[in-house]
């Protein structure tokens, strides 16, 4: 059956993630319905990786089988006229029959977001964390995600039964816009949560109340002081999925007016200090 490369943008916020669930509201589950009402065929779409719930993304990519030959473009459009406002579907080209959106991914990057204040318009899409941060601590404590490490205290070991706990993080890096702190990870692949822990135990670095030795220790040994720190999905975001022969780009948040008082109005993550 043909076969076709989607890349969508989604605000998380209002569904319990990327994976199709029963009597839950999932995003993959709201793209085949609407697909099902446009195109007049049934469709599988199949994600990169599952986002949890209230977890967003600029770029998710997924592939779309369908029974029939379609026009890339018209059923783009076709699609998007069906989806509700949160999904939007930026690209839709024809790929190989053997394309499988998660099993041919060989990178990912997240970014979240940490505000330093209180904020009426931005707080679905950031942390709030009220404590003062040192943000020299906290670039200390990513740098030691860099690598390639056993993350098993910061994975779910719920979810992640039989997977391996072995990651090459290529790019740990963070810089602040304002009253934003955009954190941002570059690397092979995630385990459940474990961006979301990362970002927990680097605040908590900045709050002063963890040292680089208890970060290395976590890695040495199992730790169930990642679980504790699991930061808000609200503020995470699956930026880019790499494939063979792909190079990673930054890519602009395209709603920068949200965090206008936070952070400059054009707000961009397009910063050399935040490149690999």
């Amino acid at each position: 059956m043909p076969k076709y490369k989607l890349i969508i943008e989604y605000d998380g916020t209002g569904f319990r993630g990327w994976q199709s669930q029963t009597n839950a509201r999932s995003v993959q589950d709201t793209l085949i319905e609407a697909a099902r009402r446009a195109l007049g065929v049934k469709v599988d779409i199949q994600g990169s990786g599952r986002t949890d719930a209230g977890v967003h993304a600029l770029a998710q990519t997924a592939h779309l089988e369908a029974p029939r030959k379609l026009n890339p473009g018209e059923a783009m459009e076709k699609i998007n006229a069906e989806l509700p406002a949160p999904i939007n579907i930026l690209g839709m080209t024809e790929a190989g029959a053997g394309f499988h959106a998660r099993h041919h991914a060989k990178g990912r990057s997240y970014i979240y977001l940490v505000s330093l204040r209180r904020t009426a318009f931005a707080k679905r899409y950031v942390w709030w964390v009220k404590e003062p941060l040192d943000l020299k601590r906290m670039k200390t404590a990513m740098q030691l995600f860099r690598g390639f490490h056993d993350f098993s205290s910061f994975a779910d070991k719920r979810r992640e039964k039989g997977a391996s706990p072995l990651v090459q993080i290529d790019e740990a890096a963070l810089a602040q816009f304002g009253d934003i702190v955009l954190l941002r990870f570059i690397g092979s692949h995630f385990l459940w949560r474990m961006v979301r822990r990362m970002v927990g135990v680097t605040v908590e670095a900045g709050r002063g109340k963890l040292s680089v030795r208890d970060i290395e220790a976590m890695f040495r040994e199992h730790s169930e002081e990642p679980a504790r720190l699991t930061a808000p999905a609200s503020g995470l975001f699956l930026e880019q999925v790499l494939y063979e022969g792909d190079s990673w780009r930054p890519l602009q948040l395209p709603w920068g007016q949200v965090f206008r008082g936070c952070c400059p109005n054009r707000f961009s993550i397009n910063e050399s200090s935040l490149a690999p």
